[in-house]
């Protein structure tokens, strides 16, 4: 069976975890299922930061993290939660958000964009691109920084903050991408060597990406497939291992080193798709790795106008 080439290559602890997570977790093509089953492990609580608020950023919903409330000059998060673009929200990510923004000292701005396969591609990069914006100009008034707005996601998310730079560079300091699907086409060694028993299988990605919609060739669906990546904002990519979309990032990371794009890249051995939100030590080191680089983000220009 696919998916056993390197069935030791996840940590005793992380294996344990990844077998309990599959065996309760619906296969793919029943929303149903899958949304009730991340549904029902979204209670885990974050550590406490000074000030949580919903509102609404011109129609789309949000909740921001603010761990020190009156300071100035901080960066400003925006943070678009995975789930494959057809599931989670703002309470699945919850304590993500409040990791980072205490990781960062930043304000972390998380968006509750419409979801696949009732809302496809394009309202989810619509959402995340409407977010941005309304962030940036309160950028002031929640004592952050305009010039040092940071994109960040995990998973579908970290597709939507790589597109979301894609599509207005000059708005954005930094973009922090955790394991993001990046290529709809699906066609790197990973899908192959990972495509089953590491949890987040190739079977349900495809059924993702089929469910979103869009296609596959265009930008701002799969980045990797973007003609030109110069006068992107500086990258933090941060990979799974043993992950089908590892070999996506690994390419992506490479892409935007080629054209001139300060990139830093992470790759956590040992662990599976998903683990930063899991109790895993690479998660928290993860997130306090991200914590710091947001934090290191200064004020960037509006980068010289690509052809």
């Amino acid at each position: 069976m696919r998916g056993h080439l390197a069935a030791d290559a996840l940590s005793p602890r992380a294996r344990t975890l990844c077998d309990a997570m599959t065996a309760g977790f619906p296969g793919p093509g029943d929303l149903r299922a899958l949304r009730a089953a991340v549904a029902s492990g979204s209670g885990r609580e974050g550590p406490a930061v000074a000030s949580v608020s919903d509102t609404i950023a011109d129609g789309v919903p949000v909740r921001i993290y603010d761990p020190a409330p009156g300071r100035a000059g901080r960066p400003l998060v925006v943070y678009l939660h995975g789930g494959g673009w057809v599931m989670c929200g703002l309470d699945t990510h919850d304590a993500t958000c409040h990791s980072l923004a205490l990781a960062a000292g930043a304000v972390v701005v998380s968006a509750d964009y419409r979801l696949a396969p009732e809302h496809p591609w394009p309202a989810a990069p619509d959402d995340a691109l409407t977010v941005l914006l309304w962030a940036r100009e309160r950028a002031r008034a929640l004592g952050c920084d305009p010039g040092r707005v940071v994109l960040a996601g995990d998973s579908s998310g970290g597709n939507l903050a790589a597109v979301t730079a894609l599509r207005a560079p000059e708005l954005v300091a930094g973009q922090v991408l955790f394991y993001p699907p990046l290529d709809a086409r699906m066609d790197s060694a990973s899908v192959e060597t990972y495509a089953e028993g590491y949890f987040h299988t190739a079977a349900h990605m495809a059924w993702y990406w089929d469910a979103y919609g869009g296609d596959p060739e265009h930008p701002h669906v799969s980045p990797l497939r973007a003609r030109d990546l110069s006068g992107l904002p500086p990258a933090l990519i941060v990979l799974a291992d043993c992950d089908p979309l590892r070999d996506e990032g690994l390419a992506y990371a490479r892409r935007l080193a080629g054209a001139g794009v300060d990139c830093t890249l992470q790759l956590h051995p040992g662990v599976f798709h998903g683990f930063l939100g899991l109790p895993l030590p690479a998660g928290a080191a993860a997130l306090r790795a991200a914590g710091s680089w947001v934090a290191g983000v200064e004020e960037r220009c509006p980068p010289t106008s690509r052809a």
